[in-house]
């Protein structure tokens, strides 16, 4: 071969990297910037930057084909109203908010057109659409758990419900503007709003 031969390929070789770097860095970071947090947990989790990375296209590529909807003003009310008799319900009994606030989120998911299946299933799907707030369904999940085994107190029942509420008023796409009594409230232990 001629040397200008070689230094042709060799420099469509160069090229053809450099392509490839800068295609796959573009692809990291658009995912990135759309998974947040569970970008770095998926890695993690995965143990593998390409691994990773291909579960997290997969997520967008099936939450892609289903019928993701928002809900209308009569149902997005429905629930925000079923959601204030659960915030309700927490003073008096914290387990029973806390199992019905997991069963609301469900309800919604289903109503958005997310299938509800189970739960690992439900969070990969979420995390496409919501992934600032998924975070919140699994620790919330989590202390449920925990309240179903009786290894959580009051304290970690009104923290499930917080992380609920931030993935419920997500999936309702509505962010009400908190009053600092609200805010307040979900601040303060659930024992001190108990003794008023």
């Amino acid at each position: 071969m001629d040397s200008p031969v070689i230094w042709v390929l060799i420099a469509l070789v160069l090229i053809g990297a450099v392509v490839w770097i800068t295609t796959s860095r573009m692809r990291s970071q658009r995912l990135r910037q759309k998974f947040g947090s569970e970008y770095d947990r998926t890695i993690r989790e995965e143990g593998n930057v390409r691994k990773a990375e291909a579960e997290l296209v997969a997520r967008a590529k099936r939450v892609s084909t289903l019928q993701i909807h928002p809900l209308s003003a009569a149902d997005t009310q429905r629930f925000d109203d079923s959601w204030r008799a659960v915030q309700a319900r927490f003073v008096d009994d914290p387990h029973a908010a806390v199992t019905e606030a997991d069963r609301l989120v469900g309800e919604v998911m289903a109503a958005r057109g997310y299938p509800v299946g189970e739960f690992e299933q439900r969070v990969a799907d979420v995390s496409v659409d919501h992934p600032d707030v998924v975070m919140n369904y699994r620790a919330a999940r989590e202390i449920a758990q925990l309240h179903a085994a009786g290894k959580a107190n009051t304290e970690d029942l009104r923290q499930a419900m917080v992380h609920y509420r931030a993935l419920f008023r997500d999936l309702l796409e509505t962010p009400r503007a908190e009053t600092r009594e609200d805010i307040r409230r979900e601040s303060e232990p659930a024992t001190s709003r108990r003794e008023r």
